[in-house]
């Protein structure tokens, strides 16, 4: 048997948690994917997640809101308002490759249009190359595509903010400068923590051009389905309006459109040994399991007899999250839902920032 396919909810949900239960969708995908986060398994995941996860913390979320999405969604935002409009694929795309890289740590030192769009047109074969699994193109050739991407993609960001990083790193550990001056992002943060991952050079690139590709195309996609979603949502309806004016109802609705337009719409998995998983049966070593996450997601079991429409105002069993799957869950949760879907108010404070000292 190829595989085995998983619809309803909660099947998918448990096969999510299943830690026996290995990454598999981005097998064919290893020029950009090979030992990163996402494909990693067992206690090598567990180290990385746990050097990671550092810059995933809530204050950090706190700090991106207030201080730098700020500002970089102004000056990307800036050009399409002097013009009066644009399309916004491509206004999403502009957004989500300059915040990710933000949050990446790919420095951009021009700040221009034209550097955003190489960045742009580099995820987008980063992606091309992840997601290889699902190309009807030449694997050889899209392969080479890639590589020269990569390359050029290494060059020109990912070294020269790779240097900038650890010759800052040196100036903390030599007391000349205060855990204030380091950039809070991901690639600081490898650097930091190299010392109990021991990364090289070209791992460390893999797993930022993964954070780049990840971050920038799905969310640029998911931008575009919340608006229309709103949009079709509201109408001509002026008391629809009034409510898109409270911002936590807002980030209800991005919820909403993440659930009904999984960014991944289906997660696969192999069993690394025999074993029983709900919703497929007896699974040998080896074989592969699919999860429908798209399905899953409209589970009327879960979400009512209107599962398939936008609603906001959604009631749900409180063991389920607004965005439904839409982040994974279990080992391979998305460590980025927060940043991307928002925190949600009822969740607890937000803790001390962690002393990058700690490192020294």
């Amino acid at each position: 048997m190829d595989g085995h396919r998983i619809t309803a909810f909660r099947e998918c949900e448990a096969a999510l948690r299943n830690r026996d239960l290995k990454q598999a969708l981005y097998d064919a995908g290893k020029v950009v994917m090979d030992e990163v986060l996402l494909t990693l398994h067992g206690e090598e995941h567990n180290a990385r997640r746990t050097v990671e996860v550092r810059v995933f913390r809530r204050n950090f979320f706190n700090y991106y809101e207030k201080e730098v999405f700020p500002r970089t969604l102004a000056e990307t935002i800036a050009p399409f308002v002097e013009a009066g409009g644009g399309d916004l694929l491509k206004l999403g795309y502009r957004l989500t490759v300059n915040l990710t890289s933000d949050f990446a740590g790919i420095d951009r030192p021009a700040r221009t249009a034209e550097e955003s769009e190489h960045l742009i047109a580099i995820t987008k074969k980063l992606s091309e190359g992840a997601t290889m699994v699902h190309s009807t193109r030449d694997h050889a050739e899209l392969n080479a595509e890639v590589l020269a991407v990569l390359a050029d993609f290494r060059e020109s960001y990912f070294l020269p903010s790779l240097g900038r990083r650890r010759a800052l790193l040196e100036e903390r550990r030599a007391d000349r400068i205060t855990d204030a001056d380091l950039p809070r992002d991901v690639l600081m943060t490898l650097v930091a923590g190299n010392d109990e991952l021991n990364l090289g050079e070209e791992q460390l690139l893999r797993e930022i051009a993964f954070y780049m590709q990840a971050g920038a195309h799905s969310t640029a996609n998911s931008v575009v389905h919340a608006l229309w979603e709103i949009l079709e949502w509201a109408r001509d309806d002026a008391a629809r309006w009034a409510r898109l004016e409270d911002p936590i109802f807002v980030q209800r609705c991005v919820h909403e459109s993440l659930r009904l337009h999984p960014a991944s719409p289906e997660a696969w998995r192999t069993a690394t040994c025999p074993m029983h998983v709900p919703g497929a049966g007896e699974v040998a070593q080896r074989e592969r399991i699919e999860l429908d996450l798209f399905l899953a997601n409209r589970d009327r079991s879960i979400f009512g007899e209107t599962a398939d429409l936008f609603d906001p105002d959604r009631e749900l069993p409180a063991t389920v999250l607004r965005s439904g799957l839409a982040f994974g869950i279990g080992l391979h949760t998305c460590l980025g839902r927060e940043l991307d879907g928002g925190w949600l108010p009822s969740l607890a404070p937000i803790p001390r920032r962690r002393n990058w000292a700690s490192w020294r």
